[in-house]
């Protein structure tokens, strides 16, 4: 479950940072050549998500709880938002989710 977990995080972090290098250039006046870390981040974050060994379904819907949790975590630290309780409980609720999903590759 650790392991899966990580790899979803950083799964995350690649399509969060993706998505964000094309928006400093788009809404902040950044370089275009922002594209370029951000094909890259993005092309890292599909091939991460090939590295389950459950149906692909499966892995979207567990990814998106830690995918939940992940953009939180990045509007606080990187957007400097303070979260309210409700942010940490809905991820922690997506997590949940996504742990009984990893769970239930086991049986399958």
């Amino acid at each position: 479950m650790l392991k899966t977990t990580l790899l979803f995080v950083a799964t995350a972090l690649a399509e969060i940072i993706g998505c964000f290098l094309p928006y400093l250039w788009l809404r902040k006046g950044g370089s275009i050549l922002l594209l370029i870390p951000a094909a890259a981040s993005l092309a890292l974050f599909v091939w991460l998500l090939t590295l389950h060994p459950a149906a692909s379904g499966r892995v979207y819907a567990a990814y998106g709880g830690v995918y939940v949790a992940t953009a939180l975590l990045w509007l606080r630290y990187v957007d400097g938002v303070k979260l309210s309780v409700y942010d940490w409980v809905g991820a922690g609720v997506a997590l949940l989710g996504m742990a009984i999903i990893v769970w239930g590759w086991r049986g399958n």
